[in-house]
């Protein structure tokens, strides 16, 4: 590894998490450099990388959010033009961002996660009816491959189901229709292969939807809240476990209920989580000791590390 590594941050993209990919980019970019790191930041527009053109780079910190950035398709480009990038390679990405398939993966690594059904455009509101009476009320409704909860929503009985198909399927024609599990909800960050502390999520809504996390300033983030220690370490380990059977890398985000007869129930991995003043895993991180500009170089760092096969890494430039 170059003694000073050029860091070029790629940012924004072009799906619905746009802005907070901007947000969070910019971040990471700031903590780089407020450490003396080479950082160019970019701001990816277009799906062909034509904004990489002329542009030397050692390492790419991707802070894309959603679509292409977070499904597998910006990591195979990376991968093919030999640029070591953050994160998760793109069979764990793609894994990851299709609810569908991390369900399949869960269930064959004997990962706990709420019972589902798979729904798509065109279905009668009887044949949703009936999944969810299935399932049992209340149920998520939520499209295959969005991140950020968009297209979230969640409905006590039959009235509501056709609405809530309608916005699920605005962002992709197939959906996840799961059970609700009332429960606490927790998110634990992965990085490294270690359990980061446990966070505690407390909405005013209903569930941590897409205004609680990036809008409404009520929400509570409770950093080590008062779970038992057994409790504590079943969670991490829940976590770890569902990182591990995507077959994430670097670092991801593990979303969590813990319900009041102390069951764990995974609800999806985030490989990209979010990196604003508001995110949960530089808060986590903080937790453990480490500052924003070191997470982001140790992210940084474990691309290195993945690229040159070793886990020994020359020690970070401060």
């Amino acid at each position: 590894m170059k003694s000073h590594p050029v860091i070029g941050v790629l940012m924004g993209g072009c799906s619905s998490e746009r802005e907070v990919s901007l947000r969070s980019g910019a971040a990471v970019a700031d903590a780089l450099k407020s450490v003396g790191h080479k950082v160019v930041p970019i701001d990816l527009q277009s799906e062909d990388l034509r904004e990489l053109e002329g542009v030397h780079l050692d390492v790419a910190f991707i802070a894309l959010h959603g679509r292409f950035g977070e499904d597998g398709r910006l990591q195979q480009l990376l991968q093919k033009r030999g640029i070591p990038y953050t994160g998760s390679g793109p069979d764990a990405s793609r894994a990851a961002m299709d609810k569908v398939e991390a369900k399949r993966l869960f269930k064959l690594k004997h990962v706990e996660t709420p019972p589902h059904r798979v729904i798509a455009r065109g279905d009668s509101v009887d044949l949703m009816e009936h999944a969810a009476r299935a399932l049992g009320y209340p149920v998520v409704m939520k499209p295959r491959a969005e991140g950020s909860s968009v297209g979230v929503t969640v409905h006590e009985d039959r009235a509501t189901l056709l609405d809530g198909a309608a916005e699920c399927f605005r962002h992709d024609p197939i959906g996840l229709m799961e059970k609700f599990i009332q429960g606490r909800e927790l998110t634990v960050g992965i990085l490294d292969g270690k359990a980061l502390p446990v966070i505690e999520l407390r909405p005013k809504s209903r569930f941590f939807d897409y205004n609680a996390k990036y809008q409404d300033p009520d929400t509570q983030y409770i950093v080590n809240p008062v779970i038992s220690d057994l409790d504590r370490r079943r969670v991490q380990k829940a976590a770890k476990d569902a990182h591990d059977a995507l077959g994430c890398e670097g670092m991801s985000r593990v979303d969590i209920i813990l319900t009041p007869f102390c069951s764990v129930h995974v609800l999806e991995v985030n490989t990209i989580p979010g990196l604003t003043a508001r995110s949960l895993l530089p808060k986590a991180a903080g937790a453990a000791g480490i500052s924003f500009p070191l997470l982001c170089w140790k992210i940084t760092e474990l691309a290195f590390k993945r690229k040159q096969g070793t886990f020994w890494a020359a020690a970070a430039m401060f």
